[in-house]
Formats: structure tokens, C-alpha cells, sequence
């Protein structure tokens, strides 16, 4: 399954819960905002205010995305994606990011290119 124009709308549309594994396996769950579909398997996150996201994600690229419709009450549609994250400080994807407009007077520390290997509709 790849990111269609639905899917895109819900990822873009939306505020995600994006999870990454500590050092001790341990899950870490973050809400994330700002985020692109660029292509039908890659999304790009913002990184503004990261940290424990960002070395877990160095350590291990392994994440998993949930992204639910604001309406969930009158028609529930979620997906759950996974994937492997690259961060990004400098170069194409970190020029992207900037240019986002709701990233205007957000500090933009790095870009988070997640490619997409799994998507699993929830409801």
C-alpha cells in the first residue's frame, strides 16, 4: 500500500503520534505537527523542539507513525505506518522544512525523512 491523496490528506491534515525506542527498547511516543508527504512512501517531520526523538532515531531508525481523523467520533479512519527515519541538519530535506509555513519562527533544528515500508489501516 502506498500514501494516496486520502492518506496524504489525513498525515498533513492532522497532528501524528510518532514512536521511536530508547536505548532500553523502551517505547517513546511523541505528537508531531508540520509534516509533508513527499513522495508515495516518504514523509517529512520537522524537528523544532526534539531531543530524546532525535537520538533514539540515531540509534535506531525503526518508527512507527498513528495519524486518526479529527472527526474520529463521526467516521473513525486511523492508519498505523512503519518505517526507517533519517535526520537531516543541512541539504535538500532541511531546506524543505524551513520553507514550510506554518515552520515560520520555529526553530527548525533538523528534518526527519521517514520512508515508508508498512501501512496498516486501523479502522
Amino acid at each position: 500500500m502506498e500514501i494516496d491523496d486520502e492518506l496524504k490528506k489525513l498525515i498533513e491534515g492532522n497532528v501524528l503520534a510518532l514512536a521511536t525506542m530508547n536505548e532500553n527498547g523502551n517505547p517513546h511516543c511523541i505528537a508531531v505537527a508540520f509534516v509533508k508527504v513527499v513522495s508515495n512512501n516518504q514523509i517529512l517531520v520537522t524537528d523544532n523542539y526534539m531531543s530524546e526523538t532525535i537520538k533514539n532515531i540515531k540509534r535506531n531508525p525503526n518508527v512507527a507513525i498513528t495519524v486518526w481523523n479529527k472527526n474520529w467520533k463521526e467516521n473513525c479512519i486511523g492508519y498505523e505506518l512503519n518505517g526507517t527515519a533519517e535526520y537531516f541538519t543541512n541539504g535538500k530535506w532541511y531546506e524543505m522544512i524551513k520553507k514550510i509555513p506554518e515552520n515560520q519562527g520555529e526553530p527548525c533544528k533538523g528534518a526527519i525523512l521517514i520512508k515508508i515500508s508498512k501501512i496498516k489501516k486501523l479502522a
